[in-house]
């Protein structure tokens, strides 16, 4: 029987091979940090819900001091931009099937007579339902100009809400992506270097030198797989870099914690991939069984939209998702400043998942090989 100290030594100039044919190239060394810079500004930036710009057009068919207020109101609010003032609606329509606006508000005739009677002045807004999720925010938006207005005229209404959000005092889209992105973004490289490592030694005719060499298949899997979890983590830690400095959202929680949970989940995401990989003959079918993987688990995974929101059948099925619980782990930490007890749980989902698969892969390796 071979002493431990023999087997580690095989597996780490396994993997010091790995690391070096990755990095010695300086064109893998690009296409390995370049993208993870390059996403994360473009998300940080463009990929939120945030209403900083809201294009309008208002018909005054007023033309009263009440309603001259409410518009003051609006385009004093640093939110709303007014594009265009037609004269009659139709012309919102026009504007809006152009996609020149956002909403459109009509105040009607009677709207300073009715509010000086003391009755209910109507304001009619029209809203572009094709980007639901902004209208609906720019919707909230003009509600709350509107409480405004009424307030200033004496109309408080009998019940009045007061609130604060926790973890995120002015609910940011940002925060709730970017925290999000530490994982996601290292899903995608751990994925695609685990998914290449074996089908390049094919596509470079290598492969059947690495069989004939004294590591076993275990040995040669444990060597592939060490490496993309070193980078993987090492781009997570860039991504968190660029959260915390660049965008400046607040680290509450520990690195130490975060970093574990990476740990735990390039586990999982590096048997997948070499899954992929002992599957595929080429590089070609490696990466585009790595694509067809990765667009449903970033979307079963909660990172845009809650998993509580999807289909019961989906819920069950983001169990065998790692991204999933990683997700929760990140932001549970990162936001709410969660502890390793509050988040343990999560962990048991990820790691069932490696178990499944990196022992997948070392059959899947012998057997096709």
């Amino acid at each position: 029987m071979e002493k431990a100290g023999t087997i580690l030594w095989r597996i780490f100039c396994m993997w010091r091979k790995e690391l070096l044919d990755l990095l010695k190239n300086p064109a893998n060394r690009i296409v390995l940090l370049a993208p993870v810079i390059v996403q994360s500004v473009v998300f940080g930036y463009a990929a939120t819900y945030d209403l900083n710009d809201a294009p309008y057009a208002l018909v005054d068919q007023s033309g009263g001091e009440a309603a001259r207020e409410l518009v003051a109101r609006l385009d004093g609010s640093g939110l709303f931009r007014r594009v265009v003032t037609p004269v009659t609606p139709e012309g919102i329509a026009e504007a809006m099937d152009a996609g020149d606006i956002l909403l459109g508000i009509q105040i009607g005739q009677d709207f300073d007579k009715r509010l000086s009677a003391g009755q209910d002045a109507p304001v009619q807004i029209i809203l572009d339902g094709r980007n639901s999720t902004t209208a609906a925010v720019a919707l909230s938006a003009v509600s709350t100009v509107i409480a405004e207005f009424n307030a200033a005229r004496g109309a408080v209404p009998p019940l009045q809400l007061e609130w604060r959000a926790w973890f995120n005092p002015n609910l940011e889209t940002r925060w709730n992506i970017m925290s999000g992105m530490i994982a996601s973004l290292s899903l995608m490289q751990i994925m695609i270097l685990a998914g290449l490592s074996i089908a390049r030694e094919r596509e470079e005719g290598t492969f059947d030198q690495l069989l004939v060499t004294p590591l076993t298949p275990t040995e040669i899997l444990v060597g592939k797989a060490v490496p993309s979890v070193i980078i993987g983590i090492l781009l997570s830690g860039v991504v968190l870099g660029i959260c915390v400095f660049w965008f400046r959202i607040p680290l509450a929680g520990s690195v130490a914690t975060i970093l574990l949970c990476l740990a735990v989940f390039s586990l999982s995401s590096v048997g997948m991939g070499l899954c992929l990989s002992a599957v595929a003959r080429n590089l070609q079918q490696a990466v585009v069984y790595a694509f067809v993987l990765l667009l449903p688990m970033f979307l079963l995974s909660g990172l845009a939209s809650p998993v509580s929101s999807m289909p019961e059948a989906l819920q069950i099925a983001t169990y065998a998702n790692p991204l999933r619980f990683a997700l929760v782990c990140l932001r549970r930490v990162y936001l709410e400043g969660a502890g390793l007890a509050d988040i343990a749980v999560n962990f048991i989902p990820m790691l069932a998942v490696a178990a499944v698969t990196l022992p997948l892969a070392g059959w899947l390796f012998r057997n096709r090989s």
